[in-house]
């Protein structure tokens, strides 16, 4: 058994354009990724797929591995199975190239509960949203609910469940990390849109509509990983990367 992370890695952003060479305390934001990636226990491989020579040369020159992906990829899940098919891998995890905070924990979690679930073909992950009314109701935020045995039954950029009971009513944010076996990786990225994933603008929603089930693995309490797509997150995250790390 084989476990491969890719990490997708556009140089285009229409917000923070070249966001994954920004500079986080001395590192390219894409360094600093690979690296909390390389320390993974579950990861046997770590590859950046990219879409642009500056950002393949950042990565060779660092030391990473780093593959060559078509410009034109629609999602970055394409980005991901284009990378992954250059490898023999059983597995694909799938780590967003904009949060450099990301502990390699999740990412252990998150591939293994997909590992001990043989009967799911996705794993992601979920995190409480406590106490922030304005955060629940952002619908840049997404949503999901789960059954009893912790499979994902809906996913929503529209607070979920609808508090007609609010005692009851409890939220949790989807953390964008995914794993998948490598076979239906190469399915989904086959599969047309859908009309839930398409009214949302959620693509894990076709996998729920063709049927299949998503394994939802919940991030510890403490879990902070900022995605950096402005120049206020790229700043906040250097702030936290000083703090964690004593730097001034």
């Amino acid at each position: 058994m084989k476990v491969l992370g890719v990490i997708p890695a556009r140089y285009g952003s229409s917000r923070l354009p070249g966001k994954p060479l920004k500079d986080i305390c001395g590192k390219p934001m894409i360094q600093h990724v690979y690296e909390n990636c390389c320390k993974s226990k579950v990861l046997d491989e770590v590859v950046v797929a990219v879409d642009d020579q500056r950002v393949y040369d950042a990565v060779i020159a660092f030391g990473g591995k780093a593959v060559m992906t078509r410009v034109d990829h629609p999602t970055g899940s394409d980005r991901v199975a284009e990378a992954a098919n250059q490898f023999d891998c059983d597995y694909v995890i799938n780590i967003q190239g904009d949060e450099p905070l990301v502990p390699p924990e999740i990412i252990d979690d998150i591939a293994n509960g997909l590992i001990n679930s043989p009967d799911c073909v996705m794993a992601t992950g979920s995190l409480e949203i406590t106490g922030n009314e304005e955060y629940i109701k952002n619908n840049t935020v997404v949503k999901l609910v789960t059954d009893n045995n912790g499979y994902a039954l809906y996913f929503s950029r529209s607070p979920i469940p609808y508090p007609r009971n609010a005692q009851h009513a409890r939220y949790f944010e989807h953390i964008g990390i995914y794993a998948y076996t490598h076979d239906f990786l190469n399915a989904y990225t086959k599969m047309p849109p859908t009309p839930l994933s398409e009214s949302e603008s959620l693509e894990q929603l076709k996998v729920l509509e063709n049927g299949y089930k998503i394994k939802i693995v919940p991030a510890p309490a403490h879990y902070e990983a900022v995605s950096v797509d402005t120049e206020e997150d790229l700043q906040e995250v250097i702030r936290l990367y000083k703090e964690r790390h004593g730097l001034n």
